[in-house]
Order: structure tokens, then C-alpha cells, then sequence
């Protein structure tokens, strides 16, 4: 017994007298290929059980052929075991250097594609993550390329439907300073709706940046759907009287939600005078509250004989429009935008699909206490 303890003691000596010697050596070389760090490990494992061994020779006084004997069976074993090292590093950096390039071309603005080789599994999960990164950055830079040309074509029409009534203006204020004005009352009135109609923008341009800047303040509080929509229906009556457009608001139930009031009465009064503009005269333009679940659903439908599926994904984009038959005669196309900021502003969603006849917005809010 006291033999066997001996020999493990003189091995285990040696073979940390080798391993520290390899950490030394793995310290140095660390910036080094991982196909050199491999070949230390094999080269360490062989140089311990060599190490082991000559110490246990040593202290048990083996006799010089045994020694020799097994000193060759130790250098085949590290031959054998450095090849493998070899093998295995030379498999990990061609498929490294494969990941590599593939990375390259990712950072360069292109799309990252995995490389054919077999790799490791941990360069393998390292492929996956990376191209799941590519189709996310990709469509982000599909949304910031939509987002920017919206931004552009809304800075064109902007600029268009301030350069109109800004003409009109100050052609009939020149009128009215030379006194050649036929009818200077109808000119005042003319120039305060004018004025208003720039009100209006430059106030739907300063709600939309804010909702972009994420500074939309909101006062929440507990308020039912069924006040909502007939105060929404009762402020377009006179919009929808002067189009010729029935409003009906039969299918309203009688469900709480947490809400700022002041904000969610701008989303219904974009939407019903969005669907008033859009239904032809002798139309109707239908308003229903429904819960689902732990939410409520707004809808508006109107009479407008659809949109193009192409523009259903386009329909909440600022600056967006739609075709010239549903173009308005005034406004910058930034009602529906606020219409979605706000409502995302209070956790919820605002989505458009076509039905008979026309087409239906609905709002998803979740329901007080949900």
C-alpha cells in the first residue's frame, strides 16, 4: 500500500511539474492560433504522463531497458495525440476563417451567409446567431429605407399645402391693402379659414413629432367606450350632414377602459372624418365597440369601395395618401399616423382590412383592469 501511494505521489509531482509549465507556455501563446493552443494541450498531456512516468522510474529504480521501453510507447503516444491536435485546430480555423469572412462581408452592408464548411458546435450556434442578426439588421434598414421616403414625400407635400394657402393669403391681404377687394368681408372670412387650415397642420405636425420623439404625455383614466364614440359621432355630425354621410353608432358597448380621454377623442374624430371624406354622398359610415377578451375593439367602417392590398401595409405611414380617388382636397396625410401613435402609445394597435362595400379601421385598446 505505502508503494502505490509513492508512485501516485511521484507522478502526480511530475505531472504538475509538466502542466505548469504548459500553463506557462498557453499564457504566452495565447494571442496565437487555436490550432497552436491545441497542440500545447496534446503536447501537455503526453509531457505529464512522460513526466509521471520518469519520476515513478526514477524512485522505483527501473532498469534501463524497461525505461527505454517505455519512453517509446510515451513519444508514439505524443506523435499520434499532436497529429490529432493538429487535425482538430487545422478543422477549427478554416471554419473560423470561413465565419470570418462571412462576418466580413455582413459588416461591409451585405447579408451574412453561413459557411458550407463543418464547423464546431459553438461556431455553428455563432453562425445561427449571426444570421439571425443579418434579417433582423436587414429589415431594419427595409424599414428605415420606408421610413425615410416617407419623411421625404411628406416634407414635399408639406410644402406644397403651406405654399397653396400661403399664396392665397397674402394675394388677398395685397387685395385688401391696394382696396381693390370686391368684398372685404368675404376675404376676412377666407383668410381666417386659411388660417385655421395652417393651424390645424402646423397642430397635427407638432402631435406627430411627439409622438416620434416618444414625448406624448397621457392622463389615463377610467372612462366607457359608449361616451367616447357618441362624443366622437356628435363632434363629425356637422361634417357628416355637409357631405351628405349617415353616421350610425347602434353596436357601441358599455365597456371601461383606461385611456386619456383628450387623445383617444382625436383618434375617433381622425377616423370617422378620414371615412366621412371617403364615402360617397348618400353613404354610411358605421361605428361599433366590442370586447374580446381582455381588450376592446373600436372599429370604422366606411363606404369608400376599398383600398388596394398593395397600400393596406402603407395606410398608417406618415405622409401616406393613397391613390388620387382617395387623396382629400386638404391635409398632409398625418391623421392615420397619429391615429396609430397614439394608440400604440396606450399599449395598443390600429390595423385596416377591407369588407364590402369599403373599409374598416379598428383599434385595440386593453380593457380597464385588464
Amino acid at each position: 500500500m505505502n508503494d502505490i501511494l509513492l508512485i501516485a505521489v511521484y507522478a502526480f509531482l511530475g505531472a504538475t511539474s509538466a502542466g505548469l509549465m504548459g500553463a506557462l507556455l498557453l499564457r504566452l501563446l495565447r494571442r496565437r492560433s487555436i490550432a497552436v493552443s491545441l497542440a500545447v494541450v496534446a503536447a501537455v498531456a503526453v509531457a505529464a504522463m512522460l513526466a509521471g512516468t520518469l519520476a515513478v522510474a526514477q524512485a522505483m529504480f527501473l532498469s534501463s531497458h524497461d525505461l527505454r521501453v517505455v519512453t517509446l510507447v510515451v513519444a508514439m503516444a505524443a506523435a499520434v495525440s499532436l497529429a490529432t491536435a493538429l487535425l482538430l485546430g487545422r478543422r477549427v480555423v478554416v471554419g473560423t476563417r470561413e465565419l470570418v469572412l462571412a462576418a466580413r462581408e455582413f459588416g461591409n452592408g451585405g447579408t451574412f451567409t453561413a459557411p458550407p464548411a463543418s464547423v464546431p458546435a459553438e461556431l455553428a450556434a455563432l453562425s445561427r446567431e449571426l444570421a439571425a442578426a443579418s434579417k433582423r439588421l436587414a429589415a431594419s434598414r427595409e424599414r428605415e429605407r420606408t421610413l425615410e421616403a416617407s419623411r421625404r414625400e411628406l416634407v414635399a407635400w408639406i410644402s406644397h399645402d403651406l405654399r397653396t394657402p400661403l399664396a392665397g393669403l397674402r394675394a388677398m391681404s395685397e387685395a385688401l391693402e391696394d382696396g381693390v377687394a370686391p368684398d372685404t368681408a368675404r376675404y376676412h372670412r377666407q383668410i381666417r379659414t386659411e388660417v385655421d387650415r395652417l393651424n390645424a397642420m402646423v397642430g397635427d405636425l407638432f402631435e406627430l413629432s411627439r409622438i416620434h420623439a416618444g414625448t406624448l404625455a397621457l392622463t389615463p383614466a377610467r372612462t366607457s367606450v359608449y361616451d367616447l364614440v357618441g362624443d366622437a359621432l356628435a363632434g363629425a355630425d356637422p361634417l357628416a350632414r355637409e357631405h351628405g354621410v349617415l353616421l350610425v353608432g347602434n353596436h357601441v358597448d358599455t365597456v371601461p377602459v383606461e385611456v386619456d380621454g383628450k387623445e383617444m377623442t382625436r383618434v375617433l374624430a381622425n377616423l370617422l372624418v378620414n371615412a366621412i371624406r371617403h364615402t360617397p354622398a348618400d353613404g354610411t359610415v358605421a361605428v361599433a365597440a366590442e370586447r374580446r377578451a381582455d381588450s376592446v375593439v373600436l372599429s370604422v367602417t366606411d363606404g369608400c369601395g376599398g383600398i388596394a392590398p398593395e397600400d393596406l401595409p402603407r395606410v398608417f405611414d406618415t405622409g401616406w395618401r393613397g391613390t388620387e380617388a382617395r387623396t382629400p382636397p386638404a391635409g398632409a396625410g398625418l391623421g392615420l399616423a397619429i391615429v396609430r401613435g397614439i394608440v400604440e402609445a396606450h399599449a395598443g394597435s390600429a390595423d385596416v382590412r377591407n369588407v364590402s362595400g369599403g373599409c374598416r379601421f379598428e383599434v385595440t385598446l386593453p380593457a380597464a383592469g385588464a
